[in-house]
């Protein structure tokens, strides 16, 4: 086998249950088996999806801000609740429980990655985007 670079930002890698790593071209796929980690560069709130909601319900989500500044927002656990904000700086990161409702927006420009499985994943339109 030989080894080359990849380029995460081109890549999703793909760590498969039998434990190959593979760089796979980016596709969401929420039928997938084994982790998945994305590497994305971020220039609006249209690059984090931010007019949706998230969920991933197999699994815990790892979100790292690189560079520039983000913030995960959760929605909350029970009706009438407050949503949950905590803001991301270059070199910090988060873990977004498994089964809980979330989305990010831009502070400033940068770079974020994520880890999760992305098996039974799903997005949900924000009724509340501006």
């Amino acid at each position: 086998m030989t080894v080359t670079p990849i380029d995460l930002f081109a890549s999703f890698i793909h760590l498969r249950q039998d434990g190959q790593v593979h760089a796979e071209p980016p596709v969401f796929e929420p039928g997938r088996d084994g982790w998945q980690l994305m590497a994305f560069h971020v220039e609006s709130d249209a690059d984090l999806h931010g007019d949706h909601w998230e969920i991933h319900p197999e699994a815990d989500e790892f979100v790292c801000c690189l560079t520039g500044g983000i913030r995960l927002v959760l929605r909350p656990e029970k009706p009438g609740g407050e949503e949950e904000e905590l803001k991301l700086t270059a070199g910090t990161a988060a873990i977004v429980p498994r089964g809980r409702w979330h989305r990010m927006t831009l502070d400033a420009p940068g770079d974020i990655m994520a880890v999760t499985l992305p098996r039974g994943s799903r997005l949900e339109k924000r009724t509340d985007a501006a």
